[in-house]
């Protein structure tokens, strides 16, 4: 379970029922850089919306933060799917299992889903759109500077990303190699093409031309 301060940088983690067992949950579950991660996606993400101007219903960001990368975990690594939707399957199974109103998962589950779907979810409702861009200046520095040196050092100093790049990396690799066609038309084909060897990416040109219609 997480201890320690649960604010940093003027933002606080939800003091609810449903947050404090979301937190126990991924901690138990995963790794330490995991849950590191997901937690820094949360205050970046909720940042990124303040700074956007944005009303989101921080829990939901909480809850869709946490379990973002769940689907890594080695059990769902022969489910064949994306991991971003294994992941999107068990916050949803976690939140029906509290009672949370049907939309509220919907928004959930689709900013869990679309979190490595670049182009969209900036368009969606707040909170799936946060979600993504907590992702995006944790993992690719997007929007880096958008975020004070201050405020980036209280997170960090709160969870911090020791070699972060290459064990985020790694993470990535191990959870996605055996199920390497879910990775087809993402970015995450980029992760297995450099770090798989014989991992070769799919085309959707060669698929349109070599498909069984005749013309």
């Amino acid at each position: 379970m997480a201890t320690g301060r649960q604010t940093a940088a003027g933002v606080t983690v939800p003091d609810t029922k449903l947050a404090r067992e979301a937190t126990e949950l991924v901690r138990e579950s995963t790794t330490d850089l995991v849950y590191h991660h997901s937690r820094r996606v949360f205050w970046f993400g909720s940042l990124q919306g303040r700074n956007r101007g944005l009303s989101f219903d921080p829990e939901l960001l909480y809850i869709g933060a946490m379990f973002h990368d769940l689907g890594l975990n080695e059990q769902f690594r022969g489910s064949g799917r994306r991991f971003e939707v294994d992941s999107a399957d068990e916050a949803r199974r976690f939140l029906h299992g509290h009672g949370v109103p049907e939309d509220s998962i919907r928004r959930v589950w689709t900013a869990i889903a679309l979190h490595t779907t670049p182009g969209i979810p900036e368009f969606l409702e707040p909170e799936v759109a946060l979600v993504t861009a907590g992702v995006e200046y944790d993992v690719l520095g997007i929007g880096y500077h958008d975020v004070s040196d201050h405020d980036r050092t209280e997170i960090t100093a709160l969870h911090p990303r020791p070699d972060f790049k290459r064990h985020i990396l790694q993470a990535f690799t191990d959870g996605m190699a055996p199920r390497p066609d879910s990775t087809f038309g993402t970015v995450n084909a980029d992760v297995l093409q450099r770090f798989v060897p014989g991992f070769k990416r799919a085309n959707f040109v060669d698929i349109i031309e070599n498909s069984d219609w005749p013309e």
